[in-house]
């Protein structure tokens, strides 16, 4: 599992453009000279997610802007056409992209995977949030299962 101090891995994640998704690079993400917070999650239109997670990120955006946040991103387990689609649904806008990682490559290489076939599922993300700045994890928030309270909009704005 990637750990605070460590390079962000290289994946591809999607998001969804006016002319269909459009690719985003995690060096392109995470470039020399930004602060990124991330969140990522379980699944789009999940109950936890859809009520908690993302809306709390939304509703708090200005603050995080003002601490110096250059984007929000949401990533998830799905490709950029449900994350489109549940971003509009959470009005998410501009203050939050809304990244598909429907293969899991990014979650994967961030050792933040887990195995929820059994609930059909397949693979997902865990949830948690972390602080990016110049690519380097500065912050991590790993939820314990089931849990929604590190990774939490409140939190995570505590430890800018």
């Amino acid at each position: 599992m990637i750990k605070v101090g460590d390079k962000v891995p290289s994946a591809t994640l999607r998001t969804m453009g006016p002319e269909g998704p459009k690719a985003v690079t995690t060096e392109e993400l995470f470039a020399p000279g930004k602060k990124v917070v991330v969140f990522a999650l379980p699944g789009a239109f999940t109950p936890t997610c859809s009520a908690k997670h993302v809306p709390g990120f939304v509703a708090e955006a200005d603050k995080f802007k003002a601490k110096g946040v250059d984007t929000i991103a949401c990533i998830s387990v799905n490709d950029a056409f449900v994350m489109g689609a549940w971003g509009k649904d959470q009005k998410s806008g501009d203050k939050v992209m809304m990244l598909g990682d429907g293969a899991a490559e990014f979650t994967n290489a961030m050792g933040l995977s887990m195995d929820l076939t059994k609930n059909g599922m397949g693979v997902r993300s865990q949830r948690y949030a972390m602080i990016v700045k110049d690519g380097k994890v500065d912050q991590l928030f790993v939820e314990k299962p089931g849990a929604f309270e590190v990774s939490a909009a409140e939190n995570v704005l505590k430890h800018l």
